[in-house]
């Protein structure tokens, strides 16, 4: 494991005790001989919507050529890489076009499909890229021997909790129905990423870290022994940059056990207009792929299942500046929402005792 953020290491180390815990890559001269899989997820502070943009050799996002550097002096059989959805969007996706470029200099096979956390049995819409390479195996086995029906879209109304991104308002607010928006790393003035969810009974709360850590996948107290790693908390940054654990899951799985490549509608690259959410080349053409990002059949829970003591109101303050922002953004709202966010249940003030 290499991890150049110290209170995530502190967390390894505490989680994975007997696994040597390395923090830069860019001070390892090779992979060990014995590597047959390699994991990574380059920083997305370059990539995505909430980063600067500058792309794939941003300062950050560009520490993925070293990757290169190691797999092409290594015989590892299979590369596994997740990161954020706007990759494929950047200055028109002219990093998965490198990406894609160097990996087929060095003859791999390759194909990546956005998953949906939301799919596997958490009610958190956070959509991520998952790109799987492979000089031996069909990386389609992995990524592609799996598919559902696509679900029917669900109007949001007020008879639902509908979850939102209080910081926001007004160029969008991040959406969802019965659950919450992707968890975020946070600012850097130490804002916690936790989005809001306004509930049927009128309450606006904000899920504890606990709770977004169970979000995630992982127990309450996950990340406990990061706890004083820093001045400001770094638990919230910590739960906001991982994986999903059941999406991981469902991967891993298929590495061990590849299952038969399902059929599915492609689309000739030469009709692409932009970078697909699904593609493959296997056998030296890229094609799309339509494919959803739900490709497995797990019933996800209502987000009022993960609601209990530890969630907190929002504040009058974040809540009326929310109503104002979201007034001029003039967005399409459900009907009703900014109005029941008006009437919500609001903090008691605090009482000073003489």
């Amino acid at each position: 494991m290499v991890e150049l953020d110290s209170a995530a290491n502190t967390v390894l180390a505490a989680q994975f005790p007997n696994v040597e815990l390395r923090s830069d890559v860019l001070d390892i001269l090779d992979l060990p001989e014995n590597t047959s899989i390699l994991t990574a997820g380059f920083p997305c502070q370059n990539l995505s919507m909430a980063g600067d943009k500058s792309g794939i050799g941003g300062a950050k996002s560009g520490v993925v050529r070293k990757m290169f550097e190691l797999i092409g002096r290594s015989t590892v059989r299979l590369v596994l890489i997740e990161n954020v959805y706007f990759m494929l969007q950047l200055d028109s996706g002219k990093g998965m076009q490198w990406l894609v470029d160097e990996f087929e200099q060095l003859n791999y096979r390759w194909a990546y499909r956005v998953l949906d956390t939301n799919g596997f049995g958490l009610p958190q819409r956070r959509r991520r890229v998952y790109f799987v390479a492979s000089r031996d195996v069909d990386p389609r086995t992995i990524l592609f021997a799996d598919e559902t029906d696509t679900p029917t879209l669900t109007k949001p109304d007020l008879t639902v909790p509908l979850g939102f991104y209080w910081t926001e308002g007004r160029s969008g607010v991040g959406f969802t129905i019965d659950g919450i928006p992707p968890l975020k790393v946070g600012s850097n003035l130490g804002i916690p990423s936790a989005p809001a969810v306004l509930f049927p009974d009128g309450e606006v709360l904000m899920p504890s870290l606990g709770a977004c850590e169970k979000l995630q996948g992982f127990p309450a107290g996950w990340t406990d022994s990061a706890r004083n790693c820093e001045k400001k908390d770094p638990r919230w940054r910590l739960v906001g940059n991982a994986v999903s654990v059941p999406v991981a899951q469902w991967v891993a799985e298929r590495i061990s056990t590849p299952g038969e490549v399902r059929e599915y509608e492609l689309i000739d690259v030469d009709k692409w207009q932009r970078w697909p959410d699904a593609a493959w080349n296997v056998d030296g053409k890229r094609v799309g792929v339509i494919a959803s990002d739900k490709p497995v059949q797990i019933a996800t829970p209502s987000i009022s299942d993960f609601r209990d003591e530890t969630w907190t109101r929002l504040s009058d303050r974040a809540l009326n500046g929310f109503i104002s922002r979201a007034i001029e953004g003039n967005l399409k709202m459900p009907d009703g929402f900014i109005q029941a966010l008006t009437d919500a249940i609001r903090k008691l003030p605090q009482v000073t005792v003489a």
